[in-house]
């Protein structure tokens, strides 16, 4: 039997309930983990210490929920043995996934700077696992930087002045050391009320 070769996503989004239900089990991360290259479901068990009717029964469950996929088969004297492999080397559960009040969507429609807030959270933290993957599995060394402040306005028109100055200065920064032919980074700039807090005003 032939199977696609897809190769797997560096991240992959849970950004359903029945994806999240999927992981919610250990051994299914487990499980995860051992096939991040093709495996069988006996490889599987005897990695991770457990049946192979256990195993089977977590890979189903994966497999439905479009986690793993069947990538290959291999002969084992007279048995062929389906190979598995995770769809990806991580997974991020998306925040949307424990959201059940409408209201959280509603307020996104109407506001379209939070809207904005919450996607790039969301490929930020999307953006670090792939980063921490390549660190922790392909020995890569990261070159990042991570700055945060905390400043205090008086009011909203100082709050505002001070986006623009700030949103000029990175403008400026970007045209005098980008390069069109030098290697892609993402700069990411959020400016928002301190949410462990009351918003100053």
């Amino acid at each position: 039997m032939d199977f696609p070769k897809i190769q797997p996503e560096r991240v992959h989004v849970v950004d359903d309930p029945e994806g999240l239900q999927a992981i919610a089990h250990p051994l299914r991360m487990q499980v995860l983990e051992a096939l991040r290259e093709p495996g069988t479901a006996a490889g599987v068990a005897r990695a991770l210490g457990h049946s192979r009717q256990a195993v089977n029964y977590h890979l189903k469950e994966l497999e439905r929920t479009g986690l793993v996929r069947k990538v290959g088969e291999r002969r084992n004297g007279n048995f062929i043995e389906t190979q598995f492999q995770a769809v990806a080397g991580t997974l991020v559960v998306s925040p949307h996934v424990a959201w059940q009040d409408p209201r959280r969507l509603e307020a996104l429609r109407h506001q379209h700077s939070l809207e904005r807030l919450v996607l790039v959270g969301e490929r930020l933290q999307r953006d670090a696992a792939a980063l921490l993957d390549r660190a922790a599995f392909d020995g890569e060394e990261i070159p990042s930087a991570t700055v945060e402040a905390e400043v205090h306005f008086a009011d909203e028109q100082q709050r505002a002045e001070f986006l623009a100055a700030y949103f000029e200065s990175l403008r400026e920064l970007c045209d005098r050391y980008g390069s069109p032919a030098g290697a892609p980074y993402r700069v990411v700039v959020a400016v928002h009320p301190d949410g462990e807090g009351e918003e100053q005003q």
